[in-house]
């Protein structure tokens, strides 16, 4: 059985270092990619900067009251757990693991397993 293989960056010392906007969503950078993070009861969730639908900016969108993340554009709502298109239009976003730890906040990245043999 093969285990995934993350690859992790630091994205801030602390929660409160990061530049949260009035609706508990931010933007980063992670690894040369920018993030969309959403702090969703306390637990910080991040995913894609865009809609994978039209490319809108999803930290300008907004949470619902059950933590799901909404375009602004469309008003696609995508779960920030699966990445699931639970407003039915058949779409998926990418999300991304975040670690909290005493040394900062990180966001894990998948390694693309097609490209191993080159290593």
């Amino acid at each position: 059985m093969s285990q995934k293989s993350i690859q992790w960056f630091k994205i801030a010392e602390s929660i409160h270092e990061i530049p949260w906007k009035q609706n508990n969503m931010a933007v980063v950078e992670a690894g040369g990619k920018k993030v969309t993070l959403a702090l969703v009861k306390n637990k910080i969730q991040a995913c894609l900067y865009s809609c994978p639908h039209a490319g809108g900016i999803l930290a300008d969108g907004f949470l619902d009251a059950s933590g799901n993340i909404v375009c602004p554009l469309h008003r696609y709502k995508f779960s920030l757990i699966n990445g699931r298109n639970i407003s039915g239009e058949g779409y998926y976003l990418k999300t991304y693991e975040v670690e909290e730890k005493e040394t900062g906040i990180y966001v894990g990245f998948e390694e693309s397993k097609w490209l191993n043999f080159l290593k």
